[in-house]
């Protein structure tokens, strides 16, 4: 059997594309504030231009407030470098939005310390700071339409039912469990009641169990179709190892067709999770779930908290305090909770 590549699944032409973000209906937002958009950044470029595309798309929409897009690392802008252009155009607040799928490390710590760090050169600014995109009924209605595509004759050309189709839910993988926590969360979600076989939820990397292993749990259930669901918003390095995975299985275990979805990139269901996280900073409704943070814990383990956001205008609106001891300097702190597992 033949691997359906990414590229005959749900594709938008620019014309489509551009229709179908015309037609969104986005409530309006309150402020005119501008918007920091904070991606992870990658080094391959690819990857990096659609996270640029999906800003500029955004901007697009609203052009009402300016939109700033930015990365945490590996690639530019910095978060540094957009923070200092804002203050040098004369802005004193700032929406900050993290756009990432779960809370881990980097939204929980990594860009919030770069926010502060940023703020150090430039005190008179004020951060209202996002909430990532989590689990979402737009984001979940984004993947049921896509399976629903594969079932069309064209992608499905053997007409293999659900009953003997296994789902493999595929995240990046953190070292936060709570965040690991989610993706098996929305994998379970996805498959109540889609009607396939089973699921299994698998990871690139960092934790285990990895693709391979995902693979391997799959076709223990013997089904005669696996479709590999990356939960991924861009292009990029790791999504390129998944294809390549799917394919190297495909070549060595005929007996089952291999379908691999592609991420979700530029789609309108996206656009309109963004815009109620950006109403949500300047509205003041953002809630993250802090009480399991490994950080949050590590940080107050035997220690008196302290606020390391809303002393000096970061705010995160989610009374989310590290902590640490008096005696302890911040660089001794960040290397402390940087090293936790």
């Amino acid at each position: 059997m033949i691997m359906t590549p990414a590229s005959k699944l749900e594709q938008w032409s620019p014309t489509d594309l551009q229709s179908s973000l015309n037609a969104l209906q986005l409530p309006p937002l309150a402020l005119q504030r501008p918007l920091l958009m904070i991606g992870h950044g990658t080094r391959n470029d690819s990857g990096r231009q659609c996270f640029l595309d999906f800003a500029t798309a955004y901007q697009k929409l609203d052009t009402s407030r300016p939109v700033f897009p930015c990365f945490l690392e590996l690639t530019g802008p910095s978060i540094k470098e957009v923070v200092a252009h804002c203050a040098a155009e004369g802005y004193t607040e700032l929406s900050a939005l993290p756009i990432l799928l779960f809370a881990a490390r980097h939204n929980k710590f990594d860009v919030t310390n770069e926010l502060d760090l940023a703020r150090r050169e430039h005190p008179q600014l004020k951060y209202y700071y996002g909430r990532h995109f989590g689990i979402t009924p737009d984001i979940l209605d984004l993947w049921q339409s896509r399976l629903d595509a594969l079932d069309s004759p064209e992608n499905n050309p053997h007409n293999i039912p659900r009953s003997e189709t296994t789902l493999l839910f595929v995240g990046r993988g953190s070292s936060d469990p709570d965040a690991n926590s989610d993706v098996s969360k929305l994998a379970r979600i996805v498959w109540e009641g889609s009607g396939y076989q089973t699921v299994e939820t698998c990871f690139i990397g960092i934790t285990h169990p990895r693709l391979e292993e995902g693979f391997r749990r799959a076709r223990l259930y013997q089904p005669k179709r696996i479709i590999v669901l990356p939960y991924f918003l861009f292009t990029g390095t790791l999504m390129e190892k998944i294809f390549d995975i799917s394919a190297q299985q495909q070549a060595a275990h005929p007996e089952a067709q291999i379908s691999c979805l592609p991420e979700m990139g530029m789609h309108p269901q996206l656009f309109k999770v963004l815009r109620q996280r950006e109403l949500e900073t300047q509205l003041g409704q953002v809630q993250m779930n802090c009480e399991l943070c490994k950080f949050r814990l590590a940080a107050l383990d035997g220690e008196e908290p302290h606020s390391h956001s809303h002393d000096h205008g970061h705010e995160h609106g989610h009374g989310h305090h590290h902590g640490a001891m008096s005696t302890e300097t911040e660089a001794d702190y960040h290397q402390r909770i940087w090293q936790v597992p």
